[in-house]
């Protein structure tokens, strides 16, 4: 897992194929449906767990900066994001910076992914950046924040982000605007593989790991300061309506795992509650 999650930055083929090797006998062994997603989340997933309210948050952020808003996701990866988005704006594009991840499995790259490095954005304005991972050590806040109005992006409390270890855009004179909690892949993971991957732990062995979840995903939301009031407020008038009850089939692994819609937590002291929006 730990060549999984290293992604792109040390690529190297072989561990690819490797890597992949061992997602395809996980598969072959027909495990619960969509358990694959959270223990192979870089063929099949993503580095954040995420329900269709987050893809619908994010759409109404978009909305609010342009009514044909034009959004980039950076660093997409495979663009399973990235793909739940287009279905609502046809016109969000991807990049990622190693072209290698598509063409060393013989898989086809989608017309909306384009392989660059993020450094090629420079002249490319955008309404929205989203930022689902940024790799540990890298740091490309900068160029993210010359060309988007809005950037709405998310990060583990595992030490992603950046050299200094940060995510925030306030340094770049963007305003924060909301943020909520969510689990990463890696505490749905350790869930699941407690539960169904390790015989040996015993029922109150695995009631007692439960107990130390701590759902330590994050996603922010920023924006330009002439912005802000209005995307504030198309955020807030969504929550209100917000309907927990559209979502992908993919959400019963996350409710099975402890980690519901507005599932409160006891081992957190801010935002307890899952998917709670917290404006500012």
């Amino acid at each position: 897992m730990a060549a999984l999650r290293a992604r792109a930055m040390s690529f190297k083929l072989e561990e690819l194929q490797k890597a992949h090797k061992a997602y395809r006998q996980f598969a072959e062994k027909n495990p619960p449906v969509h358990h694959a997603r959270y223990i192979f989340p870089f063929f099949t997933g993503s580095y954040f767990a995420y329900r269709k309210v987050d893809v619908l948050r994010v759409v109404a952020i978009a909305k609010a900066v342009n009514e044909k808003p034009s959004y980039l996701d950076v660093g997409c990866g495979y663009g399973d994001f990235l793909k739940k988005v287009i279905e609502y704006l046809p016109g969000a594009s991807g990049v990622e910076k190693e072209g290698g991840i598509f063409y060393a499995l013989g898989m086809e790259k989608p017309a909306y992914i384009e392989i660059a490095p993020v450094e090629s954005l420079l002249s490319k304005p955008v309404d929205v950046a989203f930022v689902g991972w940024m790799e540990p050590g890298a740091d490309f806040r900068r160029q993210v924040a010359k060309i988007a109005k809005c950037v709405i992006t998310t990060f583990d409390a595992g030490g992603q982000c950046g050299v200094n270890g940060g995510c925030e855009y306030d340094e770049f004179g963007f305003e924060q605007i909301a943020w909520w909690r969510t689990p990463s892949w890696i505490d749905v993971n350790a869930e699941l593989m407690n539960r169904y991957y390790t015989p040996s732990l015993s029922e109150e062995k695995k009631r007692h790991l439960a107990t130390l979840r701590s759902a330590h995903n994050f996603w922010y939301v920023y924006a330009r300061p002439e912005l802000a009031d209005k995307i504030r407020e198309a955020l807030a008038s969504h929550i209100a309506r917000e309907d927990a009850k559209e979502r992908y089939d993919f959400e019963g692994v996350l409710d099975e795992c402890g980690f519901g819609y507005k599932e409160e937590l006891a081992t957190v002291t801010t935002a307890k509650r899952l998917w709670e929006v917290i404006l500012d």
